[in-house]
């Protein structure tokens, strides 16, 4: 039943969906590239067509996803990226652990305490993190006010210490990396809202990519078999 409410009224295989769907989350691919791929397969995709999928499974795939995540550590590592929406800067609020493991992201129109206390609501809300014992964050003074602020609404963020220490969000720095690789290919968004669906089903590729779920995947075998069992479907 569940798999036929997920893909009812489609006109191609789960598969098939899912797999255009995976390599554009995941790989430097244009919609055009992959109805090309497609195409040599004897399928003849719309590139809007493929492009519909990937808004509607990307959120989809983060959902279902997050559920088979591990826990992250209690050391945050918070930064914020630019990402260019219908032409104009806007920020992309992630946290990781210590590890390197994600724990959230935020898509912002604004960079100022609301936006922050936002990500951290959103953050803190996560089914997979541990409490953080401490935040580390850049010179931003939102941070530190945000976090306060939430502490005084007794909120999750009791007894968490902020540390404003640039170098050691290196780590984070450093993963920004995978995401502005894949989106500047893209050429920014046409809408908040197309960019906030496109960037959880990225994420969530991310985690799958650094091995943040419980079940290991170690081929690309592995995960067409995770991720099509998430959809319940056989490979």
């Amino acid at each position: 039943m569940e798999k036929e409410s997920v893909f009812k009224w489609k006109h191609y295989q789960p598969d098939i969906i899912l797999l255009t769907v995976r390599w554009y989350l995941r790989y430097n691919l244009s919609f055009r590239d992959l109805a090309e791929m497609m195409e040599e397969r004897g399928l003849s995709i719309a590139h809007t067509t493929i492009m519909r999928w990937v808004h509607q499974y990307g959120p989809e795939l983060d959902e279902r996803a997050r559920h088979h995540l591990k826990i992250t550590n209690d050391s945050w590592r918070v930064d914020e990226t630019y990402i260019k929406v219908k032409g104009q800067w806007m920020y992309l609020y992630r946290a990781v652990d210590s590890e390197g493991n994600t724990i959230d992201f935020y898509l912002s129109k604004s960079i100022d305490k609301q936006a922050a206390k936002r990500f951290f609501k959103k953050a803190l809300a996560t089914s997979h993190i541990c409490k953080p014992r401490v935040i580390t964050v850049d010179k931003n003074p939102a941070y530190p006010v945000a976090i306060q602020e939430l502490k005084e609404e007794k909120h999750k963020s009791q007894g968490i210490q902020i540390r404003q220490v640039r170098y050691l969000n290196n780590i984070v720095e450093q993963d920004h990396r995978f995401i502005k690789k894949r989106v500047r290919s893209m050429l920014g968004f046409k809408s908040y809202e197309t960019a906030t669906s496109i960037l959880s089903g990225i994420e969530v590729m991310h985690m799958v990519k650094k091995g943040q779920l419980h079940r290991q995947v170690k081929s690309a075998q592995n995960e067409v078999e995770f991720i099509h069992k998430l959809f319940g479907i056989s490979s």
